[in-house]
C-alpha cells in the first residue's frame, strides 16, 4: 500500500502551460494514482482559462479543481491577463515564470501539504521547461524527478552538449558532424535547433542548460521519459553509466494502447476538436487518407502551405488537413493559399481547424501522417502504427525526423532547401506521398510501423518494460518514506 490510515503519500506534478507538456504528466499521474499514490498537478492560470472555464463562469479562477481523480491547482505566470500574455515574447514569458514560479510552487507546498499533517509530499515531478522546480524541491528536502517529454535521443544530445562531452557545430565550424553513442551520424540539419549557433531563442537554451548541466542534475533523483525501451534501446543504454533515463511511456491516450474509450483519458485539449471529420473518414477506403497536421504551435508560411496544397491536389489522394491559426482560432478559409483550394478539393479532402487526433490516427482509412514531428504526435502515430512523412520545423523536430527515417524506419523525411526557412518544394512533397504509398520502401515502412505499434502496447502492459520502470519508481518513493 502507498499510504496507511494516518498519512496519505502525495506526488506533486508541475507543468509548463502547454498542452504537449501537461498531458504526458497527467497521464503519468493517472498511472501513479492506480498504484495508490495521491497526485496533484500545478500549472498556470492560463490553463484554467483555456480548458476548464465555462462560458457561464465569471472571471474568478478557483484555487483548485479535481480532474479524473487528480487534484489540479493553479498559479500565476506573472501576467495579469491573457491579452498581455499573447503580446509577450517567449523569452519574456520564460523569464517571468522563472521569477514568479518558484514563489508560487513554494506557497502551494506550504498551503496544500506542509499545513496538513495527514498529507506527506513524497516526490515532486517537473518537466525540462520548468527546471527551477528542482531548486524548490531541494529547498524543502523533497525528492525530485524530471519527466523528459522529448525522445531519449534528445536527452542524450542535450546532456552531452551542455556538459561539453562531445563536439557540436559552432560559429567557426557550423558544418561539423556529430557522432554520439546509440545514434547514427548527425548532420547539422539533424540536430535540435537549440544547440545550433543560429539559435535565437536564448531562454529555451538557458532552461535546458539550467537543468542538464551536471551540478544541477544532482538535484534530480530520477530522469523519467515519455518513451519506451524497445523504441530507443541503444541511446538509453548509452546513457546508463552517465546519467540514466528510465522510459515510462508511451504516455498517450489509453484508446491507442488498449482500445478503450477516449473518455478514459485524463489529458486536456486546449482547442475544441471537430468530430465531423470522423464521419467523413468513415466514407473513405482503408489506408487511403493522408492526414496532415502541424500541431498546436507551428504556423507555416504561405509558400509552405501552398507547396503542400499543390502536392496533395496532384496526388489525387483523399486528405484530412488541420489548419489552425497561432492563437487557436478557426482558420478563415480565405487564408488558405489558393483561393480555389476548397472548391477544387471538396470531393478529395476535408479541412478542419482542429480534430480528435487519436481517433483520427486509429481510423482504418488513415494511410500516413504528414507531421511537423512533435514528439507527442509522433508517439501517437507510432502507437497507432501509422507511417509518417516528416516535415520538421524547429526545436527537437529535426532530430525526431531523423529518428523516423533512419532509426525507427517508420517514415520518410522531406528534403528541405538550404535557404534557412526549411522550405519544401511541391515536387518533393508529392514524391514523398507516392513513396510512402507505393514506393520501394512502402511495405518495409508499414511493417516497421506494425512492429513498433505492438512493442508500444507490450511496454505498458503488465510486466512490460515501462510498467516495470513505473513500479520501480513507486517502490523507491515508498522506500524513501521508511
Amino acid at each position: 500500500m502507498a499510504s496507511d490510515e494516518k498519512t496519505e503519500l502525495h506526488v506533486l506534478l508541475v507543468a509548463f502551460s502547454a498542452q504537449g507538456h501537461i498531458n504526458p504528466l497527467l497521464r503519468f499521474g493517472k498511472s501513479l494514482l492506480t498504484r495508490g499514490l495521491h497526485v496533484t498537478l500545478a500549472t498556470t492560470e492560463l490553463v484554467y482559462l483555456r480548458v476548464f472555464k465555462k462560458p457561464t463562469d465569471d472571471d474568478t479562477i478557483p484555487a483548485s479543481i479535481t480532474v479524473n481523480g487528480i487534484h489540479v491547482v493553479f498559479f500565476s505566470d506573472g501576467f495579469v491577463s491573457e491579452p498581455e500574455l499573447k503580446s509577450t515574447s517567449v523569452d519574456d514569458f520564460m523569464e517571468s515564470i522563472g521569477k514568479s514560479g518558484p514563489i508560487s510552487i513554494s506557497n502551494i507546498i506550504k498551503d496544500h501539504f506542509l499545513s496538513n499533517t495527514s498529507k506527506k509530499l513524497a516526490c515532486i515531478i517537473n518537466n525540462p521547461f520548468v527546471p527551477w522546480v528542482a531548486d524548490v524541491a531541494a529547498e524543502f528536502g523533497i525528492p525530485c524527478a524530471c519527466l523528459w517529454i522529448q525522445p531519449c535521443a534528445l536527452y542524450a544530445i542535450y546532456y552531452r552538449f551542455y556538459n561539453n562531452l562531445n563536439s557540436f557545430p559552432t560559429l567557426h565550424n557550423p558544418n561539423i558532424q556529430v557522432q554520439l553513442p546509440g545514434l547514427p551520424l548527425l548532420q547539422p540539419q539533424d540536430l535540435p535547433s537549440f544547440v545550433l549557433p543560429s539559435n535565437t531563442f536564448g531562454s529555451f537554451q538557458k532552461v535546458l542548460a539550467d537543468m542538464l548541466q551536471f551540478q544541477h542534475m544532482k538535484k534530480l533523483k530520477w530522469i523519467l521519459a515519455n518513451s519506451f525501451y524497445e523504441l530507443e534501446k541503444d541511446v538509453i543504454d548509452s546513457m546508463a553509466e552517465i546519467f540514466p533515463i528510465k522510459p515510462v511511456g508511451p504516455l498517450v491516450p489509453p484508446s491507442l494502447l488498449l482500445g478503450s474509450d477516449d473518455d478514459d483519458d485524463v489529458g486536456i485539449n486546449m482547442w475544441k476538436p471537430q468530430d465531423s471529420c470522423m464521419e467523413w473518414l468513415n466514407q473513405k477506403p482503408r489506408s487511403s487518407v493522408i492526414y496532415i497536421s502541424f500541431g498546436s504551435l507551428v504556423v507555416l508560411s504561405e509558400n509552405q502551405w501552398k507547396s503542400i496544397a499543390d502536392a496533395v491536389v496532384r496526388s489525387k489522394r483523399p486528405f484530412l488537413w488541420v489548419i489552425k491559426l497561432k492563437d487557436g482560432s478557426v482558420q478563415d478559409p480565405s487564408q488558405i493559399p489558393s483561393a480555389s483550394f476548397l472548391e477544387e478539393t471538396k470531393e478529395q479532402g476535408m479541412v478542419v481547424p482542429w480534430c480528435p487526433q487519436t481517433k483520427v490516427l486509429s481510423h482504418d482509412s488513415i494511410a500516413c501522417f504528414l507531421t511537423h514531428c512533435g514528439w507527442n504526435s509522433m508517439l501517437e502515430a507510432i502507437t497507432a502504427g501509422v507511417p509518417m512523412i516528416a516535415y520538421p520545423q524547429w526545436t527537437d523536430q529535426p532530430t525526431n525526423a531523423k529518428l523516423i527515417s533512419d532509426v525507427f524506419g517508420t517514415g520518410i523525411r522531406l528534403r528541405q532547401d538550404d535557404g534557412g526557412e526549411g522550405f519544401v518544394a511541391t515536387d518533393e512533397v508529392e514524391r514523398a506521398i507516392e513513396e510512402i504509398f507505393v514506393g520501394p520502401r512502402a511495405e518495409e515502412i508499414r511493417k516497421n510501423a506494425r512492429v513498433l505499434k505492438q512493442a508500444a502496447r507490450d511496454a505498458v502492459a503488465e510486466g512490460g518494460s515501462s510498467d516495470r520502470n513505473i513500479q520501480c519508481f513507486v517502490d523507491e518513493i515508498l522506500q524513501n518514506q521508511r
